[in-house]
């Protein structure tokens, strides 16, 4: 009797815990969803176009910094780090990625500038498909019929997006503007980010590098690039005649906190919920997006984003239902 009184305690313990972790990741994505949808409305609202680029972007890696610092201290794994780490492991791990995300970071600060947050958001989801392009030449990862398929979808959602903003509303000073500052910027991101991710996946995978880890090395070594390049960059120039911190209030550190929080989030997400959980979430963001921009700027949907937006959705579900699946060797 003792002892299966003891053994229904430990599956009522186990159940209780279980049920604690479930609640974590639900309120995980709950956050992720609500950040994810609502950067670009914050980036574009509380970011001036007085704000150096450059500036911002700076700002939001050593915000990265002290929030990996903080979860390393909170789970005891701060201490290891003067024993594990190297110099040249870091080098060869992080300079790479930690490079490519500091341009990344600064053309899509200028292309939330000038494009509305919706457009913006459905655009840089086309990472998808260069994310899967860079890990099958970088890793070899495969791809089904489906997610290929999937791929195609949200291409043609790209396009349609580009056509709406070349050819939309307003001026065409306005519209040149809109594609040249906003499409192309987001639309290179994206390329950059498929090549960086896939590089974090080798470090991750090859060199076991962990995620905090890699966040603060990446971006140290990105806000040094970042510091390298105003020796020459127009956005140095515009430091050294009007301030590092020119056009800055209050809110602009909105953006920037929820930015660095978002960063962390997607790391939490992806290990604790699976990347499944996280291609909805990228879909209801895009719902989010959709709402807020509707509720706060009073802009409804144009047509080419209402005909994309199904497209987007569709292809981000199909991707991540469908996942390749390695066939088991047999004897």
């Amino acid at each position: 009797m003792a002892v299966k009184s003891m053994a229904r305690k430990k599956s009522k313990v186990e159940t209780e815990s279980e049920r604690g972790h479930q609640s974590r990741i639900w309120l995980y994505l709950f956050f992720l969803t609500l950040q994810y949808g609502a950067q670009p409305l914050l980036s574009k609202r509380f970011t001036g176009k007085e704000v150096i680029v450059t500036s911002s972007v700076l700002v939001c890696e050593w915000a990265k910094v002290l929030c990996a610092l903080i979860l390393m201290l909170r789970e005891g794994s701060l201490g290891r780090l003067r024993k594990e780490w190297t110099f040249i492991g870091s080098l060869t791990a992080s300079a790479l990625p930690a490079a490519i995300y500091a341009l990344q970071n600064s053309l899509l600060q200028v292309s939330y500038r000038n494009l509305d947050s919706l457009t913006f958001t459905m655009l840089n989801q086309t990472k998808l498909f260069f994310t899967a392009l860079f890990m099958y030449l970088i890793l070899g990862q495969k791809q089904t019929l489906q997610q290929v398929g999937a791929l195609m979808l949200l291409i043609i959602a790209a396009l349609l997006l580009s056509i709406g903003e070349h050819s939309g509303h307003g001026s065409k000073i306005d519209r040149e503007q809109a594609f040249l500052m906003g499409i192309i910027p987001v639309i290179v991101a994206s390329v950059l980010s498929g090549v960086a991710s896939s590089l974090c996946q080798w470090a991750s995978q090859v060199k076991k590098r962990s995620s905090y880890l890699m966040t603060i090395e990446m971006s140290a070594i990105g806000s040094l690039c970042l510091l390298a390049s105003t020796l020459k960059s127009p956005d140095g120039e515009a430091i050294r005649q009007r301030g590092f911190f020119s056009g800055w209030t209050i809110s602009t550190l909105i953006p920037i906190f929820t930015n660095a929080v978002g960063g962390i989030l997607v790391g939490l997400v992806t290990t604790q919920a699976g990347g499944v959980r996280k291609g909805f979430v990228i879909v209801s963001a895009l719902m989010v997006t959709a709402l807020l921009q509707f509720i706060f700027d009073g802009i409804p949907p144009s047509s080419y984003v209402l005909f994309a937006l199904p497209l987007v959705v569709t292809s981000i579900v199909v991707y991540q239902k469908y996942q390749f699946q390695a066939k088991a060797k047999t004897s």
